[in-house]
């Protein structure tokens, strides 16, 4: 007998299959494959708690991608609720168009700004919102070159971004990001925007080469870049402090100084992407902080609400501020839901439970060293080819030969067949390929992480015997 689902009391009871049926009937879900999941039906969520999610057959899973990387203060905040709740009775609504403001939106915008503490000759006094890192990331490309307009440089409209990034997906955010399948799709990039190679030293460093030499080489692929299109045709280089969805791509140690000193010497603008690694998931308020680089616009969304509602929006440094300000002249561009009041009464909430519980501390001090440790020591596992973390994201890779880090055949799929027994087995950890990765909530406890390991080692040794019985190892 199939667990049921509860629905308003007006309605009956739907079990998991009719909620599957209506689901495949009606929902068209993000990258998915519409046949084969129409033909496999979705996995209904029903409640949260902590660090784990229930489905409606009552298994309990451990959410180690923290949803989709942001929830961060973990499931079931009634803080969170109650910011939501009492916000929607006094003012559900309303638009920052008109000449209007709202005060959670004022609130929050010097939050935030007191939350990205300067670094260098480098402020982070304003705010322009969102609804999402895409919509962020689209206002990132309108406002770059709104800033080179006012300039009177119209002719720096190229911005560089890197091959696997991701930063969004609509047309402008997919275009930034370097995903070749996204790209195929929609004839995309649009013009103006190119890649370089991404700073993946197992992948890309060459033989005998330390990765501190790799960083630097790494970053001389963005002056090699500017140097062949012309510098006074770039306007801004964006990147994400550690690639997500790319598969956490760590960068060398060296790496962020050099492109400092890349951007620095042309001019260009500098963008961080920090989507994912924001509020606290590198054990900073923010990546940029981490590895000491001096960004002019800062791409935040998904953990600014622990992803209770949609909110996103753009940390605009001084040197842009100040032009797009005091240079006069309407920007054409926002949204309707810029600065909503829930969103951002829920924001305000969300960041006051991080600093009463101390969770970027804990995370620098606490669950980062413990997860490097304990994640690291995976590489033992027959499987395992390389094992790194940086803060509380991690990735490890899987290879058929250890010694010579021979990869597996694409067309195996052998990072979905571990993600099968994950989920199986209750885990969620995504496969990019065969990197699987994590990205646990922030309020993890010690014996939570020695749970998540257990999980991690139980669905890559039913991995590897799936494997060996077919003979692929």
């Amino acid at each position: 007998m199939s667990a049921v689902l509860k629905t308003p009391d007006t309605q009956p009871e739907l079990s998991t299959e009719e909620i599957q049926r209506l689901d495949s009937a009606h929902f068209l879900h993000p990258f998915t494959d519409f046949k084969a999941l129409a033909a496999k039906g979705s996995r209904v969520m029903k409640r949260a708690e902590g660090v784990y999610v229930w489905d409606s057959e009552g298994l309990k899973i451990f959410d180690a991608m923290s949803g989709l990387w942001c929830v961060n203060v973990g499931y079931g905040r009634k803080e969170l609720a109650d910011a939501a709740s009492a916000q929607m009775m006094e003012l559900p609504y309303y638009n920052a168009f008109f000449q209007t403001t709202n005060v959670p939106a004022v609130k929050l915008a010097h939050k935030l700004s007191q939350l990205a503490t300067p670094i260098g000759d480098r402020r982070f006094d304003h705010v322009f919102f969102s609804s999402s890192g895409s919509e962020s990331n689209d206002s990132n490309l309108r406002m770059v070159r709104r800033y080179w307009d006012l300039q009177g440089q119209r002719q720096r409209k190229t911005v560089i971004s890197r091959k696997n990034a991701y930063h969004g997906s609509t047309v402008a955010g997919a275009s930034l990001g370097g995903m070749i399948g996204m790209h195929e799709q929609g004839d995309l990039p649009i013009p103006g925007i190119v890649h370089i190679d991404q700073p993946y030293y197992f992948e890309n460093a060459h033989s005998g080469e330390s990765e501190e030499a790799f960083g630097v080489r790494a970053a001389g692929w963005l002056e090699a870049k500017i140097l062949e299109l012309g510098a006074d045709k770039v306007a801004a280089f964006i990147a994400e402090p550690v690639q997500g969805a790319g598969g956490v791509i760590i960068p060398p140690t060296t790496y962020w100084p050099e492109i400092q000193r890349i951007v620095d010497k042309y001019g260009i603008l500098l963008i961080s992407d920090e989507v994912i690694c924001a509020f606290g998931r590198l054990g900073h308020w923010f990546g940029y902080q981490k590895f000491g680089y001096k960004p002019d616009l800062i791409t935040f969304a998904k953990a600014v609400t622990s992803g209770y509602v949609p909110l996103g929006g753009v940390m605009v440094g001084n040197r842009v501020a100040e032009v797009l300000i005091e240079k006069g002249g309407e920007f054409n561009h926002g949204y309707t839901y810029s600065g909503h009041p829930v969103a951002c009464a829920v924001a305000l909430a969300n960041l006051e439970v991080m600093e009463k519980e101390n969770l970027v501390l804990k995370v620098r001090d606490s669950l980062a060293p413990y997860l490097a440790q304990h994640f690291g020591a995976l590489v033992d596992h027959p499987l395992v080819g390389i094992a790194e973390t940086c803060g509380l994201v991690a990735g490890l890779v899987l290879v058929q030969d250890k010694a010579t880090k021979k990869p597996f055949d694409p067309d195996l799929s052998v990072g979905m067949i571990c993600r099968k027994h994950c989920f199986a087995n209750g885990l969620i950890m995504r496969a990019v390929g065969d990197r699987m990765i994590i990205s646990p909530p922030l309020v993890c406890s010690l014996a939570q992480l020695d749970e998540l390991m257990g999980l991690i080692r139980q669905c890559l040794d039913l991995t590897w015997a799936e494997l060996k019985q077919l003979g692929h190892v």
